[in-house]
Parts: structure tokens; C-alpha cells; sequence
């Protein structure tokens, strides 16, 4: 079998939709408008609008960081990992 040697080129920056169209920005932009959207999904619909999903490759510890974060700072208690598989 023959492997595919085009491939799309990975993205090295974050983009943001602006007027419906992504553009190039820097980390701090985007962390701050994800974290924005975020605030307008809970404002809007209350924490259970939200959820998490973790994954069962990462140590317990940081499982534990996932969940802590979904509950005290999302506010849900929707939280799902790919443990079972």
C-alpha cells in the first residue's frame, strides 16, 4: 500500500474568526478569546452548557486537574474521558 505524500500543512499559529473570516493572531488573543466564548456559552446557558472530555493516555494527576477545572471554574459537572475503549 502506498502512503500519501501530500499532506495539508499544520497550522504554526492560532487563527480567530474575525467578520466570519480566520485570520493569524498571537497565543495570548486567542487563549483570551477562547476563554471569552467560554464565558459568553456559561453567562448565557449556565456551567452544564459546557464539558469536558479527557483522556485516559494522561496521568492521573492531570486527570484530576481536568475534572477540578471542569467543576470550579466551568461550573459542570459534564466531564467524559475514553477510558472505557
Amino acid at each position: 500500500m502506498k502512503m500519501r505524500t501530500h499532506r495539508r500543512p499544520r497550522l504554526t499559529t492560532p487563527l480567530v474568526r474575525v467578520d466570519g473570516e480566520l485570520r493569524p493572531t498571537s497565543w495570548e488573543s486567542a487563549l483570551t478569546a477562547a476563554a471569552a466564548g467560554l464565558g459568553k456559552v456559561k453567562a448565557t446557558h449556565g456551567g452544564t452548557a459546557l464539558g469536558l472530555f479527557s483522556c485516559s493516555k494522561a496521568t492521573n494527576e492531570t486527570n484530576y486537574l481536568a475534572q477540578k477545572f471542569a467543576r470550579t471554574v466551568l461550573g459542570t459537572n459534564n466531564i467524559d474521558s475514553c477510558n472505557r475503549t
